[in-house]
């Protein structure tokens, strides 16, 4: 399986820097999200073409790195329709010129629905369920012209909230372009009761998205004794991202997990813990 993490835990660089710094390394692939990664490259929406997506991916390419997918994290429930038609338009960009950076996964997370109470009362939910359904759809038509895949993260607080909620979406919008970015910990460090209940959500997800899975992130959660719950650097927490990183290899064999809460000066860490734990040989 495949180790990387976000291009912008290097930070924002110019891209020959930012490249070579990634391959120095030791990781296999980087998440890319443009604006946050590369300085001296104007990625903003109509900038994009096939000669600037072949330059970026072959200067990672020169230095032993995949861009394993395009994070593009727009807020596909936002209320402002004109900005939301703009995100819109900037993930439809990046749709199509997915393939000529080298990746066919562009992914994104899908917003707090509580955005929507000021226009819609109590009944919020359901109008940011609704946005985002049709959001989602539209985006699924332009990923089915280019055969690219969506990664949809679900997130304990967003509209996506839940294997199941996830599993609706899937369901509402019948599309084989849509994969889940798993990122188990997104879906249970809201709150000590998610916490307490980990271990079977992550079964739900599994269950319910298993053949859906694209892309797996990964990070650890440290729990206070007050109960608080932050991210921290894999190994060092209180779940066991190990027994997940080896389920996930046994489930979805060299699927790339991008490990997340990292600086530059952890990613050796991280980068030996989890290959370590993909090999059932935790050593740190």
């Amino acid at each position: 399986m495949g180790f990387g993490t976000l291009a912008h835990t290097f930070g924002c660089k110019p891209l020959a820097e930012l490249a070579e710094e990634a391959g120095r390394s030791g990781i296999d692939f980087v998440q890319l999200a443009l604006a946050k990664a590369i300085a001296d490259i104007n990625t903003a929406t109509g900038n994009l073409s096939p000669g600037l997506a072949n330059h970026i991916g072959e200067q990672f390419d020169r230095n032993g790195v995949r861009i394993g997918v395009l994070g593009c994290y727009i807020n596909p429930i936002e209320p402002d329709s004109a900005l939301r038609r703009a995100d819109i338009a900037r993930f439809k960009e990046h749709i199509r010129f997915a393939r000529d950076f080298g990746t066919s996964i562009v992914a994104t997370e899908t917003g707090r629905p509580n955005i929507w109470q000021q226009q819609a009362g109590d009944r919020y939910p359901e109008a940011a369920w609704s946005v985002l359904r049709d959001t989602v759809s539209e985006l699924a038509e332009e990923a089915e012209r280019w055969g690219v895949t969506i990664g949809l993260e679900p997130v304990a607080v967003h509209t996506l909230a839940s294997p199941e909620h996830t599993l609706r979406l899937l369901e509402e919008v019948p599309s084989s372009t849509l994969g889940v970015v798993l990122d188990p910990c997104n879906l249970f460090s809201a709150s000590m009761e998610l916490f307490e209940n980990c271990a079977s959500i992550v079964d739900s997800a599994f269950e319910l998205l298993g053949d859906r899975i694209v892309l797996a992130h990964i990070k650890d959660l440290d729990v206070s004794p007050e109960g608080s719950i932050s991210e921290t650097i894999i190994g060092q927490g209180a779940y066991d991202i190990a027994g997940f990183i080896q389920r996930m290899n046994a489930r979805k064999p060299h699927i790339d997990m991008s490990i997340e809460a990292l600086k530059p000066e952890t990613v050796a860490e991280a980068l030996a813990y989890a290959r370590a734990a993909a090999l059932g040989v935790v050593t740190v």
